[in-house]
């Protein structure tokens, strides 16, 4: 094929791609693929300066405006950037503006991370903020000022700061909208608790958050925005690009950080393995680096070259999607018997590897993105994360693909899988089914849990199928005789096996709850668990009391969930049947039980004759269930969901049988008795965010030994938000809220 043959071709490919992703918003190949045909257009018309055209895809400025959004005009065109994919790339690229300026210029450079979020444009005149817009084409955005004003990292007012310089009297900034990764997954986590599917990716969510009609939607979510340019000014001038941003910072502008001055193009390209080590620890979603030319001056000497201004550039990293088939779907039991589709592919090369299984996360999102067997799917892998299935290319189907059902039986012990009331997934309720006890011992021995060197998952295996070991309890009670034959067991690995499995008797309580598979139950809640009961007979008999509370208020209600129903009725039968999850978070702390349970309810109410509405002995009921559940409804970061998680768990009797066995086998059940270093902490709750000098456990040991208690999220009840760099979405709502921030020096300032 000619060069000139494949340069058509070319386009011809990427204007079919910008009219699917911008037209139809409905792309067939990822944001890395189109990156490596349009970078090979650009080398075709580099190489063939003839082949360059007016209407090639490389002149061309995409966009994201909305219809139904009013449109605002840009000071100055907001455009995108070139992009390289190799040090020999950058060097063409310097190579290139050499050419076009004086002999011998000084080229130091500015790097940022490119963020993935969605662009934004501010305009402020004698310091206030007055618009806001996306974008758009680069010289016409979507005015979005309403919802821009709920992002607490924006100022409404310039300088933030009053010992600050005055205000330009009209400055416009650029900068970046998106989800920190850490406030994504809280998101959610608050998803998946309320009984939605998660969302797929933070950049989709917070351009879609952005574009709400409704700014009070915007304001629940968790945007943040990052200012990195200065797009017009008046009165004022800049003569290089790391000026520019130590003024944006004076403004009291959330400036990008980690950006970084290198002298030259050498300099720079050493750093490029770092920063490609280092993107998944950075708080935020990147695809690459912004490289500029730190002097002003020579980028306007430079000028544009097509849509793209020749002073900087973009290095993106090695895309983390790809499209694959999706050839067949297996289903995987874990530990907790919760079920996960798992996606078999035709194998595919992504983030530097081979991908051949994927996982679906659930059936309700299967169902939700409409994913079918035979479908072309995207998938990403990030870093050490599980591959996933991202979205179907439905564009891509020919009729052929089929729908993927939920299994009716468990594919291992043929037990009926059930969903439990409020839960997204699937469960095999079968507590002896034998892929979940083979999971939960593996599970229990590793590293991550009760660490018991020498027990790995083929040992497991041999122990299982030989009916040595059928739970956890069993590990305790190994012999050498049980151990002597098995493969790889000579008599040294033996000995120190079984010294391991005595070691392990004396884990910590919160260790042995994390190793335990209790569903939501990791090693943040099990902490929480043990330092707040002390002991499992503690938490133990609060769960049979809450179980018995529960039994109680169900059968006081159950003549009740007899009557014929209406939607609101119904609605209000679920919630009577499903106390610990309904009730129990509504009401664990209120005054006038009875009367706020009959406004709850008042539909089915309503339906009964009236000697039968007085509901004093369903108020009683209830006061008892919330007496009995209150102590694990004060367990800091215990919603709903977990706590019937625990409840369910610890009042089964075969999970009652295990932790008597682990009893009996020496295993400790109680929590360490921590001294306290001093109590100037006392009564204070902290919340830990962003990069410190030491690891946070170390921070969290230090605040509690003096008494303090250190929790996940900022609330009104926060006493001091503990901050280090890079602190993020947690900074902005303790600001907001008003909550003290403290340095890491300022805490260990409070000690005494």
């Amino acid at each position: 094929m000619t060069p000139q043959d494949r340069a058509q071709q070319l386009k011809n490919e990427l204007n079919h791609h910008i009219y699917r992703y911008y037209v139809l918003n409905a792309p067939i190949i990822t944001d890395g693929e189109y990156d490596a045909l349009y970078n090979e257009l650009i080398q075709l018309e580099e190489a063939y300066p003839e082949l360059l055209t007016q209407d090639s895809p490389t002149q061309r400025v995409g966009n994201d405006l909305s219809e139904y959004l009013p449109k605002v005009a840009h000071a100055a065109p907001i455009l995108s950037l070139s992009n390289c994919f190799s040090e020999t790339d950058l060097i063409k690229w310097e190579d290139r503006n050499r050419k076009l300026l004086s002999e011998g210029a000084s080229l130091g450079y500015v790097l940022e991370p490119k963020l993935d979020g969605l662009s934004i444009v501010l305009m402020y005149i004698n310091g206030m903020l007055t618009t806001g817009a996306t974008r758009g084409d680069g010289t016409v955005g979507d005015d979005v000022t309403a919802n821009i004003r709920t992002i607490p990292t924006i100022p409404l007012k310039i300088p933030v700061n009053q010992e600050a310089p005055p205000p330009p009297a009209r400055l416009v900034v650029r900068g970046e909208v998106l989800i920190l990764k850490e406030a994504f997954t809280r998101l959610n986590e608050e998803q998946v608790s309320k009984g939605f599917s998660p969302y797929i990716n933070a950049r989709n969510t917070a351009s879609g958050s952005l574009k709400q009609k409704d700014s009070r939607i915007t304001a629940t979510r968790p945007l943040t925005a990052y200012i990195y340019d200065v797009v017009a000014i008046e009165g004022m001038s800049f003569d290089n690009e790391w000026n520019t941003l130590a003024f944006l910072r004076q403004m009291g502008f959330n400036v990008i950080p980690h950006a970084e001055y290198l002298p030259n193009l050498d300099a720079l390209i050493q750093q490029l393995p770092t920063w490609e080590a280092r993107r998944h620890k950075l708080p935020f979603e990147v695809d690459g680096i912004v490289i500029k030319l730190n002097g002003l001056r020579l980028r306007q000497e430079l000028g544009f070259a097509g849509k793209d201004p020749r002073g900087a550039t973009a290095y993106k990293f090695p895309s983390e999607e790809a499209t694959t088939r999706l050839l067949d779907v297996t289903v995987n039991v874990g530990r907790s018997g919760k079920i996960t589709p798992t996606a078999v592919l035709d194998p595919v090369f992504v983030s530097g590897v081979t991908v051949s299984n994927a996982s679906l996360h659930n059936y309700d999102l299967i169902a939700q993105l409409d994913i079918r067997r035979g479908d072309l799917v995207v998938v990403k892998r990030s870093g050490e994360v599980i591959p996933y299935v991202v979205r179907p290319v439905i564009e891509g189907r020919n009729g052929t693909e089929t729908p993927i059902t939920i299994p009716e039986a468990c594919p291992n012990c043929q037990t009926r899988l059930l969903r439990p009331q409020g839960a997204v997934d699937w469960f095999c309720p079968n507590v002896t089914c034998p892929e979940r006890v083979h999971r939960s011992l593996e599970f229990f021995v590793s590293r991550g849990a009760m660490d018991i060197d020498g027990v790995g998952g083929q040992t497991i295996k041999q122990l299982i199928a030989q009916g040595i070991v059928k739970d956890e309890a069993d590990i305790f009670t190994l012999t050498a005789d049980h151990l002597n034959g098995l493969e790889g067991f000579a008599d040294k690995k033996i000995t120190n096996t079984l010294q391991a499995i005595s070691q392990a008797k004396t884990r910590p309580l919160a260790r042995l709850l994390a190793s335990l598979g209790i569903d939501g139950v990791g090693e943040k809640v099990s902490q929480e668990l043990a330092s707040h009961f002390g002991s499992l007979d503690a938490l133990i008999s609060v769960c049979h009391a809450t179980t018995h509370a529960e039994q109680a208020f169900i059968t006081l209600v159950s003549p009740l969930l007899t009557l014929e129903s209406t939607s609101d009725i119904t609605r209000a039968k679920e919630r009577l049947q499903n106390p610990i999850l309904e009730l129990l978070p509504r009401y664990h702390d209120a005054n006038d039980l009875e009367k706020k349970l009959t406004r709850l309810i008042k539909p089915l109410i309503e339906t009964l004759p009236e000697e039968r509405k007085d509901l004093s002995q369903v108020t009683v009921s209830l006061a008892s269930l919330i007496e009995a559940g209150h102590p694990l409804m004060s367990v800091a970061g215990l919603g709903a969901i977990l706590v019937q998680n625990i409840v369910v768990w610890f009042s089964d009797a075969y999970h009652v049988a295990l932790i008597n066995k682990l009893k009996q086998a020496g295993v400790t059940l109680t929590a360490e008795t921590k001294e306290r270093a001093g109590i100037s902490l006392e009564g204070l709750t902290f919340v830990i965010t962003g990069a410190l000098s030491v690891p946070r456990e170390e921070i969290k040991a230090l605040i509690e030994a003096y008494g303090g208690k250190v929790t996940d999220s900022v609330s009104k009840k926060t006493s001091y938000l503990v901050a280090g760099e890079a602190a993020g979405s947690k900074l902005d709502k303790a600001q907001s809220l008003g909550v003290s921030i403290l340095d890491e020096n300022g805490l260990r300032e409070r000690l005494h």
